[in-house]
């Protein structure tokens, strides 16, 4: 045995345990509004931040040191003040950027908060559905992706779709299918008028949500939401059917994807939205892949094994997995059209 490699793992550990506590402070300090705080009014001391949010002192002062520690805010000394620097500004306090983070951190905190769930599944073969999670995975999800569907949905993914935009433009019908709170559903909505929207979604509080969502953003004349598991949502002759990061969370993706080609127009697409993963597991071993794969076993996998089927694709199923599942479904066509470092587009036709 190595002692300086078991040292230094021993101290990779330190630093992980100090990771898994952020979590919960990062979730802290955005629910208390200590971010925005820092944001709106530069260098702070513990007093001043804890007066501004009407919050205690010690627990300020703490939460600002634990922050310093990790390198989320900077301290001068000097001063006793700690400031946000402008990057980390963006990261923790602007919603609509694409490098938004709190809504990560809160479906982590979510999804850890049912470990003890989750360790009872895996010794029984049980799963534990996505509906019987901390809230925080819910809406922490929803932070997470819309701020990435912001900025790309409209202006990358779907013109990566052969003819789509015109389609949409000129009007067409569109099932987003497991749209949650209808985050991707509204943002089509208000990109493209003329078309017509209905979302779906097996989780009646999520779809209560979507509505009033909807009803806020001025598009319920286009919009409409119903309460439907993926493989029993209504309608036929689709121009587009998508689905926004969670197709491999089904319990049975080849029933979902009959479904889809039952109920979509002959030239109609369906966009298929997963995260980024490669096929083989050693194209995963990086700290995007290392994220997805710890949500697939306390969240997305539980998930799947919770429905019928329970097929368990998890989260970084990768493209030909993926492929299959389209293949078995009736479909002939399947193309990877657009990436981030997160997600991975595929356009899915007849």
């Amino acid at each position: 045995m190595d002692t300086d490699k078991l040292m230094a793992f021993v101290f990779r550990a330190v630093d992980e345990v100090g990771a898994t506590l952020n979590a919960a402070l990062v979730v802290m300090g955005d629910k208390l509004g200590y971010y925005r705080d820092l944001a709106a009014h530069g260098p702070s001391t513990p007093s001043a931040l804890a007066e501004r949010t009407g919050t205690s002192e010690p627990y300020a002062r703490e939460w600002l040191n634990a922050q310093a520690a990790g390198a989320y805010v900077a301290y001068d000394p000097a001063t006793g003040t700690y400031t946000l620097p402008p990057e980390q500004v963006v990261a923790l306090t602007v919603e609509d950027s694409p490098a938004f983070l709190p809504g990560f951190f809160q479906i982590a905190l979510g999804t850890v908060h049912d470990t003890s769930k989750i360790l009872a599944a895996a010794r029984s073969g049980a799963g534990y559905g996505w509906h019987e999670h901390d809230t925080d995975v819910h809406v922490g999800c929803e932070r997470f992706f819309r701020p990435s569907y912001h900025a790309h949905l409209v202006a990358e993914w779907l013109p990566a779709l052969d003819g789509m935009v015109d389609k949409l433009t000129v009007g067409t019908t569109v099932a987003d299918v497991g749209c949650g709170h209808g985050a991707s559903t509204i943002l089509m909505a208000q990109a493209f008028p003329n078309s017509t929207f209905v979302g779906s979604d097996y989780h009646p509080e999520s779809i209560a949500i979507a509505r009033k969502r909807a009803l806020d953003a001025g598009v319920m004349d286009r919009v409409s939401f119903e309460v439907a598991p993926a493989s029993g949502f209504g309608g036929t002759g689709f121009g587009l059917v998508t689905m926004f990061d969670c197709l491999h969370d089904m319990g049975d993706p080849v029933g979902a994807a009959r479904h889809v080609r039952s109920a979509l127009a002959d030239d109609g697409t369906w966009m298929v939205v997963e995260p980024m993963a490669g096929d083989r597991v050693e194209d995963n071993l990086n700290p995007v892949g290392r994220a997805y794969y710890g949500f697939s076993t306390l969240l997305c996998t539980p998930s799947s094994l919770s429905q019928d089927v329970g097929l368990a694709l998890g989260t970084q199923a990768g493209p030909a997995r993926i492929r299959d599942v389209t293949t078995a479904g009736g479909f002939t066509r399947f193309d990877r059209v657009a990436e981030t470092p997160f997600n991975q587009v595929f356009e899915v036709r007849p």
